[in-house]
């Protein structure tokens, strides 16, 4: 064991001070771990730290596995990947204490995450002639909630070959040193002190504009030395990324968007974490609402669920490097095979789209092995401006604006026309009256919205033809679909009781009790405190004013009945 793990457990703070330890930490990281090569045990998790941060064992022997590359797909040096494994053994309470608050204001790609830890790995393999194997095989893992994955890979940048090299404590520290960040805030630009470096980061927001370029409010004058900025927390290199399918890039957004069970089998973790985020991410803004794994290895707890033939495959996009999924995953629709990704001054040869019969158990060679029928004919248009770019040495942080300003404007026409008919079974405000309950949101009715497609439909926005309503048709069945609906029916029925509120508050209250029982009136008193304490607990849309008023017409009412029943109502 190295000097790091006999460091003394860091003693805990004054109650003054925060009043949860490692409170801010957590805000951003659950844990960090060291996994190392054991010759007895294999994989073996070293440390967890914090010391009192509780993984449980299935997590434990789950993170080992994922924190190495398959043994075949490792070469010698330094690598970087991510995983993301399901939370076992139910809810925890965290250090970090939220309300929520995050997630209300958060875009919905970037929630944190509720049952489900990311795992960003450095991984490091050197010749070592003092170990018994000949080699130095160790991973540093950040374990956190939150989908940054290009903050924390910029983190392990800076913290893992130090850790790495000089053996000591300066793990800990560097857990002290993000204890002091502030937390992330949407909308917020965050300077977070690490290692004698600044990062520099702007936390995206809900209500940032959908594709707009990070603000460049960045407040540099006093800081020395120049902080490291990073223009994005999460955003990948998309054009890197895809530029094996840049041409089968509208099939790869069609199979996202309806949800379909894709195995992405690659040479290292590196390329397969890469492309599963990549293809998750090309649906922003909307929530890509299925299960993914960036990297997946035949250990994983899940894996025989995943290659049973009993039943059709989940609805999931998994990253593997072994070899043997090809056998084990061939009843999967759609398994994409691709090489190592390198960066030319050319356009990389591009996959083929081949049967899947053609699926090879040992030499597969890289292609879209499929028998999907897109839906929408191919933009051809985007081609050419990427290969124009290739030409002109277009910088590939330019390219993959193009396209992801291309998949923004796909997403954004295919979910408008839904967005404009879902808006339309919303009550009238007229029909809100304070002394009745809201009425009710009408049903979706996928007939009515696909009538509603002649005039209102995405061929306004966009200029791709194609079968639009098999699409959508195929679309209300996919996990995607039920996501979106449910999260904009809680918005709007939230909306509702915001402007029952707000109704209420404008009601002659006096007039309306003038020839009302006791009983309704005491019935208002109780309802009325109901709705008051679910806009708290909810967050409703409503300002603080109107909440006040309200509680303010409780006390009015309360204070016009008899003294015994006043006694009764403040007590309850």
């Amino acid at each position: 064991m190295d000097a790091l793990c006999r460091a003394e457990p860091r003693p805990r703070r004054p109650a003054a001070a925060s009043p949860l330890p490692w409170a801010r930490f957590s805000a951003w990281l659950d844990c960090v771990c060291v996994v190392t090569f054991d010759l007895e045990l294999g994989q073996a998790m070293e440390l967890v730290y914090p010391y009192d941060f509780r993984l449980t064992e299935k997590e434990k022997t789950s993170i080992c596995y994922l924190s190495f590359p398959d043994s075949y797909s490792g070469g010698l040096g330094d690598t970087q990947f991510s995983f993301r494994l399901r939370q076992s053994g139910g809810q925890r309470a965290a250090h970090y204490e939220d309300d929520g608050e995050y997630n209300r204001e958060a875009p919905l790609t970037l929630q944190r995450e509720s049952a489900h830890y990311f795992g960003y790995v450095y991984f490091r393999q050197v010749k070592d002639s003092s170990m018994k194997r000949g080699y130095f095989q160790k991973s540093l893992v950040l374990v956190s909630r939150l989908p940054y994955v290009n903050l924390f890979q910029s983190l392990l940048q800076l913290i893992a070959p130090e850790y790495f090299d000089k053996l000591e404590p300066c793990l800990e520290a560097v857990c002290n040193e993000i204890d002091q960040w502030p937390p992330p805030a949407p909308g917020q630009t965050l300077n977070l002190p690490v290692m004698g470096v600044v990062i520099q980061v702007r936390i995206p927001s809900r209500v940032d504009k959908p594709g707009s370029s990070p603000v460049k409010q960045f407040n540099q004058e006093n800081l020395l030395p120049a902080p490291l900025v990073l223009p994005s927390i999460h955003e990948l290199d998309l054009f890197r990324c895809f530029q094996p399918v840049l041409i089968h890039i509208q099939m790869l957004w069609e199979l996202m968007l309806l949800g379909e069970p894709v195995v992405v089998m690659a040479p290292s973790p590196t390329v397969s974490s890469e492309m599963v985020l990549a293809l998750t991410s090309c649906l922003a803004p909307l929530r890509y609402c299925c299960d993914y794994r960036p990297y997946f290895t035949i250990h994983d707890s899940e894996f025989k669920e995943y290659t049973t033939r009993t039943q059709a495959p989940p609805n999931i996009v998994v990253g593997v490097t072994n070899p043997f999924f090809i056998k084990t995953l061939q009843h999967w629709p759609h398994i994409l095979r691709v090489g190592e990704l390198r960066m030319s001054g050319d356009l990389p040869k591009q996959v083929k789209v081949k049967k899947l019969a053609k699926l090879k158990t040992l030499d597969t060679k890289p292609g879209i092995y499929t028998s999907y029928k897109t839906f929408l004919h191919k933009d051809k248009t985007l081609i050419k401006r990427l290969l124009k770019g290739i030409q002109r040495k277009r910088p590939s942080e330019v390219q993959s604006a193009l396209l992801r300003r291309h998949l923004l404007e796909l997403t954004q026409s295919f979910i408008i026309p839904l967005e404009h008919y879902i808006a339309s079974l919303m009550p009238l405000q007229r029909a809100i009256t304070p002394w009745k309950n809201p009425p009710q949101i009408r049903p979706f009715r996928q007939e009515d919205f696909m009538k509603t497609l002649e005039h209102a439909g995405p061929q306004l926005t966009c200029v791709l033809k194609g079968d639009w309503l098999g699409l959508y048709r195929r679309f209300f069945k996919s996990p995607n679909f039920d996501g979106w609906y449910r999260q904009r029916h809680k918005e709007m029925t939230q909306k509702l009781e915001a402007l029952h509120l707000e109704a209420i508050c404008e009601a002659n209250i006096v007039a309306w009790m003038k020839d009302k029982s006791e009983v309704e009136i005491v019935d208002l008193v109780l309802k009325l405190r109901e709705k008051l304490v679910r806009a708290r607990c909810q967050h409703l849309p409503v300002k603080e004013e109107t909440l006040q008023r309200v509680g303010l017409y409780i006390e009015t009412i309360i204070g016009s009945l008899p003294e015994d029943l006043q006694t009764v109502l403040h007590h309850h």
